[in-house]
């Protein structure tokens, strides 16, 4: 009987007690201090939630260098491509009222869509633009949204994707596209009459009780708790200016923080029912959302043992340790957010910065996970911590010594003649460009891409470096020209000089020719 009753006692701890060690306050606050002074961020703010209820939502740090006022939870942050999950939950919310189907052909809304591919563009449904699924390459035609300053329109950017040659074919391979959510933001216009904004904070973000979130950065009428975005800057971690285009919203524009965040979470893993009780979608839409669209390669020896990894409508989705895990992550120049879901353990976890270091969010959001997970002593901040020294030796060393070469090219004094290169060119859909001399001195600049100027450095006989006046992009790029018999240029192809470069600088998509300007003589 003794030894029955202890039998009983150890079932009962196996299956009925949490075997996995949450993190406490204090832990939670140790591992997010830590993270900052590791990589180097300015702030951080922290949500978890659990079984409906919030167990920790704090701001660490400071919202700006620039003022040295602490972040909070309801410090607003720019949470970028997690407001890819709202776009197409706007979408299912259409789907549910039979105005469209995430099958209907794009052509059916937007009858001017097109494509290099026409198989492809006359077959693309609404549930491809949100896929990534388009056979354009990682970031296509970013750079008629990003960075910020320039004058492109939604049909600017339908017209430039036209231009745009394929590197794959259609749906067979996943590419992160983010003009094709705005392009989704146009249906969405479209079909409902408000712009996506509109939509956004009218149909979602005020039923679902997000109370201070905003559709975009410029609808932000209260600033007196928002952030201001920071980049490293020759070493040096400097504020920079916010930095979104508006018409990238449905792509990455959505203003939150983690009092929201929590809520939305909170949301979702209650079944799209608000706190009050109201059904905003139907189970068969969020079920949808999801449900595995586009298969991704998992990696050999996950840490998450995952088997499977891929994307929905707006969200990755993966096992992680046997459980579905529903995440999404957020980058703009100067601030990196991730929210991630746990549903079936009713766990979310949101982290929102200030500061573009990724491996920050990823330390604290695995530690966390790691406790409900039941994995233990990964030390996630450690690792992440020495992977980051290594990269940036690596990527710091891979840009020295692209620019001692330059410098040793000189020495030799063959440099081509500044009269070969310099002139008007055009590349199909940024725009004109231009290289003229100032002061003894290359520069480029691009009409349609006001902050994409700069000195351009020789590197050798047929390449120069683009090095960009704002030092906080990390973007610098070859010029590979091309010349004609008589040695001028015809035209050139770009690609940054390191890995470190944000895939949005989309240089290796341009394909930037001479424009013969007309002779003035007579």
């Amino acid at each position: 009987m003794k030894y029955t009753s202890i039998f009983t006692l150890v079932l009962f701890l196996i299956f009925f007690t949490d075997v996995s060690a949450q993190l406490s306050e204090k832990q939670i606050d140790k591992l997010v201090q830590e993270s900052i002074k590791t990589f180097d961020v300015p702030g951080i703010s922290v949500g978890v939630i659990e079984n409906g209820k919030v167990v920790y939502a704090k701001g660490h740090g400071v919202r700006s260098l620039a003022n040295n006022k602490p972040m909070n939870e309801n410090t607003l942050v720019g949470v970028a491509s997690n407001s890819k999950g709202f776009t197409c939950f706007a979408l299912a919310l259409l789907v549910d009222e039979g105005k469209l189907n995430w099958d209907d052909k794009v052509k059916k809304y937007i009858p001017e869509f097109d494509l290099k591919d026409k198989y492809a563009a006359n077959e693309f449904t609404i549930r491809d633009l949100v896929t990534h699924r388009s056979g354009l390459s990682l970031g296509a035609g970013d750079l008629m949204f990003f960075p910020e300053g320039n004058n492109y329109s939604v049909d600017d950017v339908i017209h430039g994707v036209a231009q745009l040659e394929p590197e794959s074919s259609f749906r067979s391979k996943f590419q992160y596209n983010n003009n094709m959510y705005n392009i989704a933001g146009e249906v969405l216009r479209r079909v409902s009459g408000l712009t996506w904004a509109e939509f956004i904070e009218t149909r979602i973000l005020q039923p679902v009780g997000m109370k201070n979130s905003k559709g975009s950065y410029n609808r932000v009428n209260d600033r007196s708790n928002i952030i201001d975005a920071h980049a490293p800057v020759a070493g040096t971690i400097k504020q920079i200016p916010h930095d979104w285009s508006e018409l990238a919203n449905p792509a990455g524009g959505i203003m939150s923080n983690i009092t929201d965040m929590l809520t939305w979470a909170e949301f979702l893993m209650n079944g799209g029912v608000t706190k009050d009780g109201k059904r905003l979608i139907s189970e068969e839409q969020l079920h949808e959302l999801w449900t595995l669209q586009t298969p991704i390669p998992v990696a050999k020896n996950h840490p998450y043992d995952t088997n499977f990894y891929g994307y929905g409508l707006g969200w990755f989705l993966s096992d992680v340790a046997g459980t579905l895990e529903v995440t999404h992550s957020g980058g703009l120049i100067g601030t990196v957010t991730k929210f991630t879901l746990l549903p079936e353990k009713k766990i979310g976890i949101v982290v929102l910065t200030n500061q573009q270091s990724g491996a920050a969010f990823s330390a604290i959001n695995n530690e966390i996970k790691d406790s409900y997970l039941g994995y233990k002593n990964r030390n996630w901040v450690k690792k992440y911590g020495d992977r980051m020294d290594n990269y940036f030796n690596e990527v710091n060393q891979e840009k020295a010594d692209v620019f001692a070469q330059a410098i040793a090219f000189q020495s030799k004094g063959c440099i081509t003649d500044k009269e070969q290169i310099i002139g008007k060119y055009k590349d199909a859909w940024l725009g004109d460009i231009h290289i003229v001399e100032e002061n003894k001195t290359l520069r480029i600049s691009m009409d349609n891409q006001p902050q994409l100027k700069g000195e351009l450095i020789p590197y050798n006989a047929h390449t120069y470096i683009a090095k960009w006046d704002n030092r906080s992009f990390d973007a610098d790029a070859f010029l590979l020209f091309n010349f004609d018999e008589n040695g001028k240029s015809t035209g050139f192809k770009m690609k940054a000089i390191s890995s470190i470069t944000d895939f949005s600088f989309d240089f290796v998509d341009l394909d930037i020719k001479r424009v013969e300007e007309k002779s003035t003589d007579k």
